[in-house]
C-alpha cells in the first residue's frame, strides 16, 4: 500500500482498479450506454488527477474484445491487478426495475479486495437497492469502504477523488492501529 501524505486532490502514483459489469452489460446494439459513460468518467477522473488505471473495460474495449480472452486469462489478469492496486472502484448500476445489474466478476473482485485489505470506493445507487445482498450492504464493517451514489458521481465526478483519498487514508489508519496487516 502506497502512502498518501496529503489531501491535495492528487492521486499521483496510486494504482486504481476500476471494475463493473461487462458480460451482462453487452447488449445486441452495444454496451449499456450510461454504464460505459460512468466507467469512462471514473477512468478519466482518476487519470486527470494523476492516478494509474487498471480496467478490463479498456482492455476489452467495453465488450468488443471479450472473445479474444479466455476465462483463465481474465481471472489471472484481474487477480494480478487486484494484488497490485491501491484501491478498487467497482461501479454497480441498477436495471430499470431498480435491481442491481448482474456482475459475477465484480462481486468476486469485491471479495478479493476485502480479503487483501484493499480500500474500496463503491459507486452505486444510495441507499442500496433492495436487491443488494446483505454482504454488499455490510461490506463497510469488514473493509475500508466508501460509497458514492451513482447519480451524484455522474453529476460531480471529482467526488471520486475525495472518496479514493478517504478510503486510502482510512486503510492507512487501520494499518497503523494494527487492525489490518
Amino acid at each position: 500500500m502506497k502512502t498518501v501524505s496529503t489531501r491535495t486532490g492528487s492521486l499521483s502514483g496510486l494504482d486504481v482498479f476500476v471494475g463493473g459489469p461487462i458480460q451482462h452489460a453487452i447488449l445486441p446494439d452495444g454496451f449499456v450506454g450510461h454504464l460505459e459513460d460512468a466507467i469512462s468518467t471514473a477512468i478519466e477522473t482518476v487519470r486527470a488527477h494523476g492516478g494509474n488505471i487498471f480496467s478490463a473495460h479498456l482492455v476489452e474495449r467495453f465488450g468488443a474484445k471479450t472473445d479474444i480472452f479466455t476465462p483463465d486469462q481474465v481471472s489471472v489478469r484481474d487477480f494480478r491487478w487486484m494484488k497490485k492496486c491501491d484501491v478498487f472502484v467497482p461501479i454497480l448500476p441498477l436495471l430499470p426495475d431498480l435491481t442491481l445489474r448482474r456482475t459475477d466478476g465484480t462481486h468476486v473482485e469485491l471479495g478479493w479486495a476485502t480479503a487483501m485489505g484493499r480500500p474500496i470506493v463503491l459507486i452505486t445507487k444510495q441507499p442500496f437497492s433492495e436487491s443488494a445482498s446483505h454482504l454488499l450492504k455490510g461490506l463497510h464493517r469488514v473493509g475500508a469502504v466508501q460509497t458514492l451514489d451513482f447519480d451524484e458521481f455522474v453529476q460531480k465526478p471529482d467526488l471520486l477523488v475525495d472518496a479514493v483519498l478517504t478510503a486510502t487514508e482510512q486503510q492507512q489508519e487501520a494499518i497503523k492501529a494494527g487492525v489490518v496487516a
